[in-house]
């Protein structure tokens, strides 16, 4: 299935993936805490029989488990010229793009969500969000690391936000254990049409 186009949000950082080179890296962490996640992104082309996505480069970001994003002066969190949580991938030959980072906190108004565009060269082919599965999400939220900004109210439910209100299905993570790290591996498959 097409995976829905959604806005790249208020804080993309950079629009043009030839300006991206000092993100091209798998671990996106640059020393945040919170808990291990692992973002395994795969590309398929929905007009060539779901055919692997290879070659392209994958820009994936998403704020820190306080909900502060890097690059930007937000209310309480100048982070101008910062770049944690923000990576460039290229696809392998199963159209997979994977990132190391941690699960992503919450700022008012949105559910908890990572963005993510996919490039064919320095054309953007595709922009779109994911989001995590809410009994994932709660129970992270009331670990250690995540208690100083609890469980998100201001945005209780995926029909209240205003990006996924139109349903989630195409754009909710499948979620696993990873014993290796503690933490997470969060899969998407992503229908994009080429």
């Amino acid at each position: 299935m097409l995976t829905p186009q959604e806005t790249a949000g208020p804080c993309p950082l950079f629009n043009d993936i030839a300006s991206a080179s000092t993100y091209t890296r798998e671990d996106i962490t640059e020393g945040k805490t919170g808990v291990p996640l692992r973002l395994l992104l795969t590309f398929i082309n929905v007009n060539a029989n779901c055919a692997a996505i290879t070659n392209a480069l994958v820009y994936a970001w998403h704020c820190d488990k306080d909900g502060a994003y890097s690059g930007y002066n937000q209310p309480g969190n100048n982070t101008v010229g910062e770049t944690f949580c923000r990576g460039v991938q290229m696809t392998d030959s199963t159209g997979l793009a994977r990132f190391t980072t941690i699960y992503p906190g919450w700022y008012s108004g949105r559910i908890t969500h990572a963005h993510f565009r996919i490039y064919l060269g320095n054309s953007l082919e595709a922009t779109s969000q994911l989001c995590f599965p809410q009994e994932i999400t709660r129970a992270v939220y009331n670990t250690s690391l995540y208690t100083g900004r609890g469980q998100n109210t201001s945005v209780t439910s995926f029909s209240a936000d205003n990006v996924f209100s139109d349903g989630e299905q195409y754009q909710l993570c499948t979620m696993s254990e990873n014993a290796a790290t503690g933490g997470y591996d969060a899969a998407l498959t992503v229908g994009v049409a080429l």
